[in-house]
């Protein structure tokens, strides 16, 4: 198989699909590798690194697009980049479709066969989106104490206070894997942390692994309104697989929120978990509404790009080595964990959470081959 390999777009965006490591391992597969030139720049890898393990470097982002049997990308594609579809085409990368109906809609047209990291499942868990999530949401932590900074539009308020201050109130909402690393980060700068979900099994074993240095809650309107209003930090990590983020954070809430105050949303991919919430970019990363900061960058790894994009390949190239390896169908066939990742196939879109949210038919993929 042919696998190519482009220079991500999105603003401030420095992650790479490959590294030239995780080349090393297609080209030993038996496969061919084209990467655009200057496509690791953004981390530290030359063209030259890719050229030394045997990939072939190419001029153009065109010429990787059209000649590739299967691409792989990071970020979801943007609108300069749906030129490329074409029936047939492999597109492996995050493509939060939720958020986006005019990907959706041209994936659906050109009939581009989506492998979406975000829905794979395995074993009840999403592999792929770990990673990004455990770095997001320790950025998150980390983001959101520096926008506390008076320079930055904050308080003024140090996460972890000194003797005799105050320590600043982390509110947390969601306790999956981005909440739980936020919640890390929080407690080892030592804030006063409250997190909340609506599992209770999840709380408990929070509640288990950080003892009395945080507080747990169940994720009510009632026990939000209440945290939030007293929070100098609120990070935001709502996720339902596949789904548009559910809207709890809202924003009558900003009116009893601290002046200088800061909202870091992770659930920006999928739309936010704030009604306030509007993607930003690293170059321009916050606002302000009702004076609350709000920082809604859409790539957060993509600020530490060495770190994530060495840890997303660690997660994804198994699966792209077998796809590789015996094609999208028979790959499936093979590992039925596959099967969730495919969100469009030849013209259907085959995610149900995202039909669903765009009233589109839902087609099942285990039916299509």
């Amino acid at each position: 198989m042919v696998i190519g390999c482009v220079k991500e777009i999105k603003n401030n965006e420095f992650r790479v699909g490959m590294t030239p490591g995780g080349a090393a391992n297609y080209i030993g597969a038996g496969h061919k590798v084209l990467i655009e030139t200057t496509a690791g720049a953004g981390l530290g890898f030359s063209d030259e690194e890719y050229k030394q393990v045997g990939a072939t470097v190419i001029s153009t982002a065109k010429e990787v697009w059209d000649s590739s049997d299967m691409i792989i990308k990071v970020k979801e594609p943007l609108e300069p980049e749906y030129q490329y579809f074409r029936k047939d085409l492999l597109l492996y990368t995050y493509l939060h479709l939720a958020a986006d109906r005019p990907l959706t809609d041209k994936m659906l047209e050109t009939g581009v066969k989506g492998i979406a990291y975000e829905t794979l499942v395995e074993n009840g868990a999403l592999p792929l989106l770990a990673p990004m999530s455990q770095i997001a949401g320790r950025l998150s932590t980390q983001e959101g104490a520096k926008y506390l900074e008076k320079p930055f539009g904050g308080s003024g308020v140090l996460l972890g206070g000194v003797p005799g201050t105050s320590k600043a109130k982390v509110t947390i909402l969601g306790a999956g894997v981005v909440g739980t690393n936020a919640c890390k980060i929080a407690v080892g700068m030592g804030a006063d942390v409250t997190i909340m979900d609506i599992n209770l099994e999840r709380l408990a074993y929070l509640d288990d692994i950080f003892g009395a240095r945080i507080q747990t809650l169940m994720s009510t309107e009632h026990n939000i309104k209440k945290a939030v209003a007293e929070a100098d930090l609120v990070i935001g990590s709502v996720l339902i697989p596949g789904k548009a983020a559910p809207k709890i954070m809202k924003k009558a809430y900003l009116k009893d929120m601290k002046p200088g105050s800061v909202i870091v949303d992770v659930a920006v991919d999928q739309g936010g978990c704030c009604e306030t919430t509007k993607v930003t970019y690293h170059d321009d990363p916050t606002y302000v509404v009702d004076g609350v900061v709000h920082y809604c960058v859409g790539n957060m790894p993509g600020a530490v790009p060495r770190t994530s994009a060495v840890a997303l390949e660690n997660a994804t190239l198994r699966f792209g080595l077998q796809i590789a390896k015996s094609g999208l169908e028979d790959a499936c066939k093979a590992n039925s964990n596959i099967y969730s990742a495919i969100n469009t196939y030849d013209g259907k879109l085959t995610c149900e959470a995202v039909a669903q949210g765009f009233d589109i038919p839902y087609v099942d993929v285990h039916g299509l081959f």
